[in-house]
C-alpha cells in the first residue's frame, strides 16, 4: 500500500509537467510567429513608400526609391514596339503611371504633353505607364479591351511621348504603386531624384522635371 501513493504523485507530476512544457511550446509558438509576422511587415514597409510631413506642414511623398537606381524594365507600347529604360539612359526621364478610369490623371496629361514638348530638346523623355490595375495577361479579352482605352484616350490628348502597357507588373519594384497618379523623376545617370504620388501642380511637375535635367 505504500508504494500506490508513490506512484500517483509521479503521475501527477509528470502530468503536470506535460501541460507546463505544452504552455511554454505554445508561448513560444505563438512569440515566433509575431516575430516573423513583424519581420514580414517590416520589410514590406521598406518596399513601399509612405506620406510624411514636408518643411511647409503639407504631406509629401517619400520614395523607397529616392536617390537610388530607377529599377529597370521593358514593356510594349501601344505599337506592340518593347520599350526599356535603358533605352533613355543619358536622358532625364519622368516615368509616369497612370490609368484610364483615374480623374486626376487625365486632369495632369496635358502638363505632361506641354513639359514633353517643351524640354524634348534638352533631352527629356516622358513614359506614361499605363497601370489598370485588372492584371489582365497579354492577348487576353480584357487586356485587349483596356488597350483599346488606352489607345483612345491617347489620340483623344495627342500623348507625343511613349504609352506602355502592363503598368501593373512594376507596383512592387517601384514601392508599390497602390495610388495614381504615381511619378518618378530619373536623372540621366538613371537615379531618381524626386517622386509625387496623386496630381501636384503643372509648376511643381516642371520643377521636378528640371531638377532631374540638372543632375
Amino acid at each position: 500500500m505504500s508504494t500506490f501513493p508513490v506512484r500517483r504523485n509521479t503521475m501527477v507530476l509528470g502530468f503536470v509537467f506535460l501541460i507546463l512544457a505544452a504552455f511554454l511550446w505554445a508561448g513560444w509558438a505563438n512569440w515566433e510567429y509575431r516575430r516573423q509576422q513583424a519581420e514580414r511587415r517590416a520589410a514590406a514597409q521598406a518596399l513601399q513608400g509612405m506620406l510624411v510631413p514636408d518643411g511647409g506642414g503639407a504631406l509629401g511623398y517619400a520614395s523607397p526609391l529616392q536617390n537610388k537606381p530607377a529599377p529597370a524594365f521593358t514593356l510594349t507600347d501601344l505599337n506592340g514596339k518593347k520599350v526599356s529604360l535603358a533605352d533613355y539612359r543619358g536622358k532625364a526621364v519622368l516615368i509616369n503611371f497612370w490609368a484610364t478610369w483615374c480623374g486626376p490623371c487625365k486632369m495632369e496629361t496635358p502638363w505632361l504633353v506641354d513639359l514633353q514638348k517643351k524640354y524634348a530638346a534638352q533631352g527629356f523623355q516622358v513614359l506614361g505607364i499605363d497601370s489598370e490595375g485588372d492584371g489582365a495577361k497579354p492577348g487576353s479579352d480584357t487586356w485587349k479591351q483596356d488597350e483599346a482605352q488606352v489607345r483612345k484616350f491617347a489620340a483623344q490628348m495627342k500623348i507625343p511621348y511613349p504609352v506602355l502597357l502592363g503598368g501593373d507588373t512594376l507596383s512592387k519594384p517601384y514601392g508599390g504603386v497602390d495610388d495614381l497618379p504615381t511619378s518618378f523623376y530619373v536623372n540621366r545617370k538613371g537615379v531618381v531624384v524626386a517622386a509625387q504620388v496623386g496630381i501636384d501642380s503643372e509648376s511643381a511637375m516642371e520643377a521636378n522635371v528640371k531638377k532631374a535635367m540638372a543632375e
